[in-house]
């Protein structure tokens, strides 16, 4: 009875009462902490389905690429999809997106800020911060003190900027400092698109390589850009701007590659099932497993469920540095470090 009657007392103190009355959240709770970025937003017109954001994602389920169904008009659009239960809003996808303007944008990082500029130019001049590693030698080149430091992070005032290139040509990082086009959308993403599909149908055709390759073991090619190179000035027939465009695109590409050894297939169907976009089907005439890779979102899911290890799974990344040579380094994927889908 002593213990419920000081119970009791305890409760009806006025400050219990006060406290209680004017419970709040602690603003730093409410408030989100600077190092958080926002919730992505996802542009899917400008989608080129290459996976490089869910390559990049940490937080398992956070991030997956869907298509969508094809109509009598028009194919389905592939695009990422954001799981917000699971994101920790890092930004990772947004940074590795290859495309321009972004698919995925994060925060004022990955923006480019529509202020009116009076001087006319074809591309505004922004800082990767995912690459700057504050030298600050464009800031002390800049003539007209249009780059600033902002929550510790280099960033160009657009309202100064008067694109004289000079921040480029001091930057001693490859891609940290960017000159982006803000013409032709549209052709950039198809040079892009073009740019992704020779890499991958390169590696594609090394399938000899790609199936002797160990866990750890690592293979690396200089793909020629030649072979794409009178196409790709077909899209935008401006030279510098056309290899401007592919070298900030692939030095931040990862692409995903699936290889599937048709010799060694045991034909238990289970990938059909398991096939999120129904790109592997049976084809009983020839009695064999087909996947049409024109659909297939390289989501990984057949490679996890196939019992026998027929398909392999790839990530290839990619830099140019020297001109018209694409470096590449393809390595196979480990999923417990890669990616892990739903």
């Amino acid at each position: 009875m002593s213990s419920l009657m000081w119970y009791i007392y305890d409760f009806a103190r006025k400050a219990w009462t006060d406290a209680f009355a004017n419970a709040k959240t602690e603003h730093e709770i409410v408030e989100k902490p600077e190092r958080f970025r926002d919730f992505p937003k996802v542009n899917k017109e400008y989608c080129i389905g290459c996976g490089a954001c869910t390559v990049s994602c940490p937080s398992p389920n956070a991030i997956k690429i869907v298509r969508e169904k094809d109509s009598e008009e028009s194919e389905g659009m592939t695009y990422p999809v954001i799981n917000p239960g699971a994101c920790i809003r890092c930004g990772f996808c947004a940074e590795v997106c290859p495309t321009d303007p972004k698919t995925l944008e994060c925060g004022l990082n990955h923006l480019i800020l529509p202020e009116f500029n009076i001087i006319p130019s074809k591309r505004q001049y922004i800082v990767d911060d995912y690459l700057c590693i504050k030298c600050k030698k464009c800031m002390k080149k800049c003539p007209v003190d249009a780059i600033e430091i902002v929550n510790d992070k280099l960033h160009v005032n657009q309202l100064k900027c008067i694109s004289c290139g000079e921040c480029l040509e001091v930057c001693p990082v490859n891609g940290a400092m960017k000159g982006v086009f803000v013409e032709n959308l549209q052709d950039q993403k198809d040079l892009i698109l073009l740019t992704v599909n020779y890499l991958e149908d390169y590696i594609n055709g090394k399938e000899e390589d790609l199936r002797s390759l160990e866990q750890d073991g690592l293979l690396q090619y200089d793909v020629p850009l030649s072979e794409i190179w009178d196409e790709a000035l077909k899209i935008i027939p401006d030279e510098e701007i056309s290899l401007e465009i592919i070298t900030n695109a692939v030095n931040r590409l990862k692409i995903r590659i699936i290889d599937w050894d048709e010799s060694k297939c045991e034909k238990c169907q289970l990938c059909v099932p398991e096939c999120p976009t129904g790109c592997i089907t049976f084809d009983e005439s020839k009695d064999t497993i087909v996947r049409d890779k024109d659909k297939c979102l390289r989501c990984s899911i057949c490679y996890q469920t196939c019992p026998f290890s027929v398909i392999k799974y790839f990530i290839a990344k990619f830099s140019i540095e020297d001109g018209k040579i694409i470096h590449t380094t393809v390595k196979a994927s480990n999923l417990n470090e890669n990616i892990v889908m739903e």
